[in-house]
């Protein structure tokens, strides 16, 4: 079963990807265009391909997300575009679900994408689009409108959801980093969407958007890592009380940190080993650098002095030490110090360039708290500890069965730190389960489960990001 849902899931990618590359090429040149005849072959061989696997194709649209005959396609930085496109094609057009019958031609497929690529009618766009779709040639597919998505399908939904923010705001970071080091011109209206759409996630979703940190790779290191920052400060952020508008330059500041590393050389701080001193004196200049960037930045209507103040102060501590250093010691603003907890945490745990793994999440918010040299306000500290949990997402556990466990949900009630919502990937004899299922561990079932202890994910080679796709 395993297999096949596999099987499916490649196929699937493969049917958005040609059907985005079909819609794109048909907004460019007409059907007897010798590219967009080619991209009509592409998708038309994708759809037999599924067809001749599954004997039927039903093309599925539940909230931002695609099934493809029962089996959710995943969804990543590398094909997070096509898919989307393809998703508010439907959108527009009011459709929830496709479905092509065996004995398909290829010369419906010219048609139907032409009628998905029209802007689509401002009422009654579902039924308009069936009204043209019958006038035209396409006779083994038919569409039914979108509907609810059904109770059982909320957590995927709000999964996908937290997805997409996450995947637009990398995107986002990439771009205006990229600019940035280029001397162009940065999209700042890009950037403030971004920052409020991770507002506005957390205020309705905070579990499952902070569980998007999980999906830390290390090549995208310097894009992923603002973007975690600014989602768990902005999380931090709701856990005190601060208002939206509050938040929102939380996130700002958050995501823009690190900003000043890109006045500074490409490899500096990807740099492999250890440091020599004055490399290291170098990179300690980030947060200066990052100060003149940002008020270098135009497109704000005043200049950004919280997110200006927060990128000069992150990594200056709370006992005066820090980089860089002060003429006479004072306190740090506030949204410094939880940009700081964010930033220690996150950087803790990745894998960089000069170390082959981060480590544990639940062993770096012990040392943080426990130890002094970190030099961090325990209170925020605390706040992060009550919003990712003991057991942060993404840590791989041990149960009382002897199963191996990835933590999907480490938020909650005090009472249940130790007993976080969790995905079973092996059974007791550590054999990989065909089919990992999941278990709210603070819930009662039988067998009683609960967490035994820690794993090192690399020790085990386990990529645990793959369980959040």
């Amino acid at each position: 079963m395993e297999r096949d849902a596999s099987r499916i899931r490649v196929r699937g990618r493969q049917l958005l990807q040609t059907t985005y590359v079909a819609l794109q090429t048909l907004k460019l040149y007409p059907p007897e265009n010798e590219a967009a005849q080619n991209a009509l072959t592409e998708l038309h061989n994708a759809v037999c391909g599924i067809l001749q696997d599954e004997g039927a194709l039903e093309i599925r649209l539940a909230g931002d997300f695609f099934f493809i005959n029962d089996v959710r396609i995943r969804v990543d930085v590398s094909n997070y575009a096509s898919v989307r496109f393809v998703a508010q094609a439907f959108q527009r057009h009011g459709i929830g679900v496709a479905e092509i019958a065996p004995g398909v031609e290829r010369s419906e497929w010219a048609p139907l994408l032409l009628l998905l690529a029209a802007r689509g009618a401002a009422t009654d766009a579902f039924e308009r689009f069936t009204a043209e779709m019958a006038a035209s040639p396409v006779r083994h597919i038919d569409v039914r409108p979108a509907r609810e998505v059904e109770a059982a399908e909320h957590a995927d939904v709000r999964r996908e959801a937290a997805k997409r923010t996450y995947f637009q705001t990398v995107r986002v970071a990439r771009e205006l980093l990229t600019s940035v080091r280029a001397g162009k011109p940065a999209n700042l209206r890009g950037l403030k969407r971004a920052v409020q759409e991770i507002v506005d996630q957390v205020l309705k979703n905070r579990t499952t958007l902070v569980g998007m940190i999980a999906l830390r790779e290390f090549d995208e290191y310097a894009f992923t890592h603002p973007v975690n920052v600014s989602i768990l400060s902005v999380a931090i952020g709701q856990e005190l009380g601060l208002n939206r508008w509050q938040l929102y330059t939380l996130g700002l500041g958050a995501l823009l940190h690190d900003i000043g590393k890109t006045r500074l050389a490409p490899d500096l701080a990807a740099r492999p080993g250890r440091m020599a001193p004055t490399q290291r004196e170098v990179l300690e200049t980030h947060p200066r650098e990052g100060l003149v960037a940002l008020g270098e930045l135009s497109g704000f209507a005043e200049p950004p002095f919280r997110p200006m103040l927060v990128t000069y102060e992150h990594h200056r501590t709370c006992d005066g030490g820090g980089y860089p250093p002060a003429r006479r010691h004072r306190g740090l603003a506030p949204l410094s110090r939880i940009v700081a907890v964010a930033d220690a945490f996150d950087a803790a745990t990745s894998a960089r360039s000069y170390r082959f793994a981060g480590e544990a999440p639940d062993r770096v918010l012990r040392r943080m708290l426990d130890e002094p040299g970190w030099g961090l306000d325990p209170r925020f500290v605390k706040a992060l500890i009550r919003v990712i949990g003991l057991c942060p997402v993404g840590t791989l556990v041990v149960l009382n069965t002897r199963e191996v466990a990835v933590v999907l949900d480490g938020s909650g009630a005090p009472e249940h730190a130790y007993r976080p919502a969790v995905l079973v990937l092996t059974d007791s004899e550590g054999a990989p389960r065909a089919e990992p299922f999941e278990v709210a561990l603070s819930e009662t079932h039988a067998p009683a489960r609960a967490i035994l202890r820690t794993l090192d994910a690399q020790h085990y080679q386990v990529s645990v990001g793959q369980y959040f796709l």
